[in-house]
């Protein structure tokens, strides 16, 4: 076996396998990139900016603006001043029915909106755009409750109450969700967004919606086209249409009043 060095000619030479020793010590081992990196930080900017809190937060920034722009344009204005002369025919009605999903999502009542359908529009394409905007607008809203929205608030369902209506929702969603929207007292908003907070399916929610609006959304647009004649048979059937189940829903939340208080 060779020496650490040898001797030729009175000079000492390294031999191979001491050389391989000492190259093996002189070079450093690769390095790791530290949290510091700039990988690093971006990946943790990337994981702050799409936590469940953040989405959260981007969703209230966006309700809160869209409000803002409803008060500023104020679209009750359609009842008294009529639709801008420049747009006419199916133009009106797709224009119509694109602002009516974004009011819904803005909090506007839909109310306001049914009655200004039916007062620009007529009875019947009235009702088409107001059905279409509704069911518009409750999609909007449940694709960004579920995608900014839930991740962060489902934990924090742990209210009888609460963990009450999800379990409602996310089992029986479509029939829970047509009877909501048969009996007017919850608000149009709120129950979009429990509905994407819940474990329903989108499918479910927009027929449920699109078949359980039907009635009050055709009183009120039958109400918007016949406001200027209020004491006509149309007209008034359509009050009555209005506060039946109006009536209905607050019988039924009286009866069960004692087993909500139990949740």
């Amino acid at each position: 076996m060779l020496d650490a060095t040898t001797r030729s000619g009175g000079t000492a030479t390294a031999s191979p396998r001491a050389t391989a020793a000492e190259l093996a010590v002189a070079v450093p081992p690769a390095t790791t990139a530290s949290p510091a990196t700039p990988t690093g930080f971006a990946a943790r900017c990337t994981r702050v900016l799409f936590s469940p809190w953040s989405r959260l937060s981007l969703l209230i920034a966006l309700l809160a603006a869209g409000a803002c722009t409803v008060l500023l344009f104020e679209p009750q204005r359609l009842l008294t001043q009529g639709w801008p002369p420049q747009l006419g025919g199916a133009a009106a009605a797709v224009v119509f029915t694109a602002a009516y999903g974004l009011c819904t999502v803005a909090f506007v009542p839909r109310p306001l909106l049914n009655l200004a359908a039916g007062a620009l529009f007529g009875s019947q394409l009235g009702l088409g755009v107001a059905l279409a905007g509704t069911v518009l607008g409750a999609g909007i809203a449940f694709c960004l409750g579920r995608a900014l929205g839930q991740d962060a608030l489902r934990p924090l369902l742990r209210g009888r109450w609460l963990k009450a209506v999800d379990g409602q929702l996310s089992r029986h969603g479509f029939r829970s969700m047509l009877a909501v929207r048969l009996f007017p007292g919850v608000p149009f908003w709120a129950a979009n967004y429990c509905a994407a907070f819940s474990r329903m399916g989108l499918l479910p929610f927009l027929l449920a919606t699109g078949l359980g609006s039907i009635p009050n959304t055709a009183a009120y647009a039958v109400a918007g086209a016949r406001a200027s004649t209020p004491t006509s048979p149309a007209f008034l059937i359509a009050l009555a249409c209005i506060a039946l189940p109006a009536l209905a829903g607050v019988v039924v939340a009286w009866r069960k009043r004692h087993r909500l208080r139990q949740l």
